[in-house]
């Protein structure tokens, strides 16, 4: 899918928490209403099967219980996409991520493989770490191989690993460095490689047992180097697996510009003839240490973004009018949903994973905490249908945003006030709920209702948002007009 992701690095956060945060975007031909559920282990499938491939695949008999945002509708099948299982590791799938002819002439995509639409289900309630969980999947694109290239988050309370498939059944994964953050758009990412460390200590570098020979026999090293495959620290993975195409110049790149200038303004100069990396640059960082501690309202900010403070905001009333809207946006029309995932390091295990949710378009959506140590969720979130109803979370921000884009700029104060009040409320009632927990004596239980709380201030403050919304925008119909009756 069409997809945004960044993970931050337990010292790059303003806690110490590791943090992994995605949109899921839909295709430019529809939207997918997105449900937020738990799964327990009875209710997991012992046999799998693809709705879009049709791959079967025979899963363990010990599955934990998880969390998921599966589509409300089933005709595709379930894209689970983000969550933590019970082990308190957390899974994000997937960011379609691309290649070239030469990489897939050599290990073409598998039709009858594996896909997004499968892996946090045949992955997630199995693993007990990060690492473990670029393992399994590993193991899984070997045996079944993939119709689609992909970028897969894993997260415990200690690491972050981000993996990409490489081809029908090959991968490559890095371990991402715990002071620093890392931006995926839908483009090959991982920007150099060591592969004394993948066929070493492998310490920060997994990759597929036979990659070295992969390359070689495929021709697929572009580097002038003359130091041996095997003994190269920096292997230029860019040139030899991803895309440098136009597209990736007006769909891609701009995105991992915009979040690394909003996250390191002055520690590269981003604008003007001179600037050290612009938005159609093809060798911006995979990964850099932020100017300041990450905090969940950062990334809950360049996961919305439009480009604002840029010639490139759609909704500028200001500077060239031909460069507004000449980038996709991170915030766009078709986003489904932002899940970040934390883990924080100061509370106990059980209380440690916290899961903040926006659905609908980030540009005009709120973001809200909900524990994921539980045996259900809020019916708000996990009741979504295909019928537009403000009973939901997802339909009702659907409305907000399509009355605010037609409205924006009498409509945008009211949405800041919304994201900012839902920001602090969400702190606000973590830090309560978290002193609450200490005397619970049926703690998941407790934190299911610590999340309907949360879910009915999102009720109360969406439906107030969506009120004042449609007064602004009813007062600017174009068949509006200024006479009162006589």
């Amino acid at each position: 899918m069409p997809c945004t992701t960044i993970l931050v690095g337990k010292d790059a956060t303003y806690d110490g928490s590791t943090m992994m945060a995605r949109n899921e975007d839909s295709g430019p031909d529809g939207f997918a209403p997105k449900r937020f559920i738990v799964v327990q282990p009875g209710e997991q499938p012992r046999r799998y099967q693809s709705v879009i491939s049709k791959v079967v695949i025979d899963l363990p008999e010990n599955p934990m219980r998880y969390t998921a945002m599966p589509n409300a509708l089933p005709d595709r099948g379930i894209w689970g996409e983000a969550g933590f299982n019970a082990c308190n590791v957390a899974m994000s799938e997937t960011e379609t991520i691309t290649s070239n002819a030469r990489v897939l002439g050599a290990d073409p995509l598998v039709p009858g493989g594996i896909g997004e639409e499968d892996m946090l289900t045949i992955v997630l309630p199995y693993i007990h770490s990060a690492r473990e969980g670029v393992l399994r999947l590993a193991g899984l694109l070997r045996q079944y191989g993939t119709y689609e290239m992909n970028g897969i988050g894993f997260q415990d309370a200690h690491e972050i690993w981000w993996m990409e498939t490489i081809g029908g059944h090959h991968f490559i994964a890095r371990r991402v460095p715990d002071d620093r953050y890392v931006v995926m758009p839908n483009q090959q990412g991982i920007d150099f490689f060591d592969f004394t460390d993948a066929f070493g200590e492998q310490k920060a570098h997994l990759c597929s047992p036979d990659m070295l020979e992969f390359i070689a026999e495929n021709h697929l090293d572009l580097s002038m180097s003359p130091v041996p495959l095997a003994q190269q620290t920096r292997f230029d993975v860019r040139a030899a697996l991803g895309s440098h195409t136009a597209s990736d110049h007006s769909y891609n790149t701009p995105r991992a510009w915009f979040m690394e200038r909003y996250l390191n303004p002055t520690t590269r100069k981003w604008d003007g003839p001179q600037a050290d990396f612009t938005p159609e640059s093809d060798n911006l960082p995979w990964s850099m240490v932020p100017e300041h501690k990450i905090t969940v309202e950062d990334v809950k900010t360049v996961l919305s973004s439009c480009y604002e403070g840029t010639p490139y905001n759609p909704y500028a009333q200001y500077g060239d009018a031909s460069e507004r809207g000449k980038y996709r946006p991170i915030g766009v029309n078709r986003n489904n949903f932002v899940a970040l995932t934390q883990l924080r390091p100061n509370v106990p295990q059980a209380i440690a994973a916290v899961e903040w949710i926006a659905v609908g378009s980030n540009a005009f959506n709120g973001m809200l905490p909900f524990y994921g140590n539980v045996e259900r969720t809020p019916d708000y979130l996990a009741g979504t249908t295909a019928e537009v109803t403000t009973e939901n979370f997802y339909w009702a921000n659907r409305l907000i945003a399509a009355l605010c884009d037609a409205h924006y700029h009498a409509c945008i104060a009211h949405v800041e006030r919304y994201q900012n009040k839902l920001a602090a409320k969400g702190h606000e009632m973590l830090h309560a709920f978290d002193e609450g927990a200490r005397t619970a004596s049926d703690l998941p239980a407790y934190l299911a209702d610590c999340n309907d709380q949360v879910a009915a201030f999102a009720k109360a403050e969406t439906a107030d948002l969506l009120d004042k919304v449609l007064l602004a925008a009813s007062l600017r119909m174009k068949n509006a007009y200024s006479r009162a009756d006589a």
